[in-house]
């Protein structure tokens, strides 16, 4: 009969203490930088949002007032009043709804201004900027995605 204090490999007995003080040594930058990158997204679309609401209540906007504009452009200026402040709130708290109805307005804004050049104008430059700040997005996504293979 074997002793079963006598067994060195046990994976059991062989088990280091927990250190409390000791820094955690996995380090996960590109994470962190995401998370960065989503605050910075929840900044600039909470101005955003707060910009279509100034435009919407008439702080903002054409000189003759909300109510005077085009139906399209009422509707697009409310929907992205409206997105822009969801999507700031759920970019904040680093959720994944977030990201999507971030993502969902990014795309949107886009295709407002490409296929629908009469509500917004059709200004390339912010959809270029869109788009670009969408790949930021992915590249840091699949990089932090790379850091946590489980």
């Amino acid at each position: 009969m074997t002793d079963q204090h006598a067994v060195p490999n046990d994976p059991i007995r062989n088990l280091e203490p927990v250190h409390a003080d000791e820094p955690e040594t996995h380090e996960a930058r590109w994470t962190a930088r995401l998370v960065i990158f989503l605050r910075v997204m929840a900044v600039l679309s909470i101005t955003k949002g707060l910009y279509h609401w100034a435009i919407v209540c008439g702080f903002a906007g054409p000189q003759d007032g909300f109510e005077y504009q085009p139906t399209p452009w009422q509707t697009a200026t409310v929907f992205f009043a409206v997105i822009d402040l969801v999507a700031a709130v759920g970019l904040w708290l680093a959720a994944a709804w977030g990201a999507v109805v971030w993502l969902t307005a990014s795309v949107s804004m886009a295709a407002v201004e490409v296929f629908f050049p009469q509500v917004y104008g059709g200004r390339i430059v912010v959809v270029a900027v869109e788009f670009l700040l969408l790949f930021c997005y992915l590249f840091l996504a699949i990089q932090s995605a790379r850091e946590h293979p489980n």
